[in-house]
């Protein structure tokens, strides 16, 4: 399964496999793919610098990378104080009323209320990045957009490739401008923040707009036939997150989220502004059903929801309350059922594009014939 990108980058499967769990991300590329290890819940360097030398002491030597959330807009000046200020009354009452509703206890006095806006502040990602270039990671990945034009100047010096992700040909485009490396093509059906067109057909909108730029697809593809399917409309490569979710390596924060991962089908997620204000496909939810309501107050723009709830989350985490409990994941979900190593997730991936690519050749050996 090697493409002109995976060969450059020197793994043996063209799949990348996107994660917030250092375990994960070895083992993808101990099993041939790339790992690529999320950032964005790392607020201090030392704290991304443990996990990395853990990474370093189990990937065996194989390549692997980072990907970072920076915001395409730069906000200067602005403190986290002054932003949750900016918090109607209103919304903290709905959220109090909503815990409430479901008999969510408090945190602990002095407890840490969970991830906050500093995931996303521009200075911390710097900071990751002041780290991660003391590793020998090959490719830096950023979720919102393109970095600075700085931070493509210093990885091309450390001979890191970049890569973005896209919802659409224009934003690909963009990329390109700005001197990208690679464009994830993110469709619709993708965990996470996405945009309004699904991956049959952004992929090759996508790959048409960035030519000669190699283009990764990602958004609802879970198996060998769907890599196959990516790669015959023009990818060099697969993007995977969700897959990941529910792997014997990954450190869930919760057994139930992973319970609800293994019973959902691909009709049991939503593209809600409930978690951080910009539409992220999740598991649908009574939060995420309280939030979407027309008789609630409706969402905050980013980052002022994602402000307003991180504490309610945390309290939901911590206590399993599972009617509210959640987590991004795509509607790749339905086929998650059940959990397997990473291994055998790539063995699975492997075998089922063997047998895709074979189908096609026989079909294209008969057409040639008549």
């Amino acid at each position: 399964m090697q493409t002109e990108l995976s060969k450059r980058l020197g793994v043996e499967h063209a799949i990348f496999g996107f994660t917030p769990f250092p375990a994960v991300a070895a083992a993808i590329s101990r099993a041939g793919g790339f790992g690529v290890l999320g950032a964005v819940r790392y607020t201090a360097p030392d704290e991304l610098a443990r996990d990395l030398d853990w990474i370093e002491a189990h990937v065996g030597g194989r390549p692997y990378g980072l990907d970072v959330v920076m915001p395409a807009k730069k906000v200067e000046g602005v403190t986290e104080v002054e932003v949750e200020a900016m918090i109607p009354e209103s919304h903290r009452r709905y959220v109090e009323d909503t815990l409430a509703k479901y008999g969510v206890p408090e945190l602990a006095e002095g407890e840490p209320s969970g991830w906050r806006i500093t995931g996303w502040m521009e200075q911390v990602a710097r900071g990751q990045l002041d780290v991660a270039f003391e590793y020998p990671i090959k490719l830096l990945a950023n979720a919102l957009g393109s970095p600075p034009a700085d931070v493509v100047e210093r990885a091309h010096d450390r001979s890191v490739l970049v890569a973005a992700l896209a919802g659409s040909a224009r934003h690909a485009r963009k990329h390109a401008d700005a001197g990208i490396d690679i464009v994830v093509a993110q469709g619709y059906e993708a965990g996470g923040h996405t945009g309004e067109i699904a991956s049959m057909v952004l992929t090759p909108e996508v790959v048409d707009a960035v030519d000669p730029l190699p283009v990764l697809a990602a958004g609802g593809i879970g198996s060998g036939r769907q890599v196959a399917a990516a790669l015959s409309l023009g990818a060099q490569g697969v993007w995977l997150g969700s897959l990941w979710l529910t792997v014997t390596e990954a450190e869930m924060h919760s057994r139930a989220v992973t319970r609800k991962l293994l019973a959902a089908g691909s009709g049991d997620t939503v593209r809600s502004r409930a978690l951080t204000g910009k539409p992220a496909r999740q598991l649908r939810t009574e939060w995420t059903d309280a939030w979407d309501s027309p008789d609630g107050p409706g969402t905050l723009p980013m980052p002022l929801q994602g402000l307003l709830v991180a504490e309610a989350l945390s309290r939901i985490q911590k206590y399993e309350v599972e009617p509210l409990l959640g987590t991004p994941v795509g509607q790749i979900v339905g086929r998650m059922n059940s959990e397997r190593s990473v291994q055998a997730v790539f063995d699975d991936l492997t075998r089922g594009f063997e047998r895709a690519v074979d189908r096609i050749n026989r079909i294209a050996g008969r057409e040639e014939r008549a």
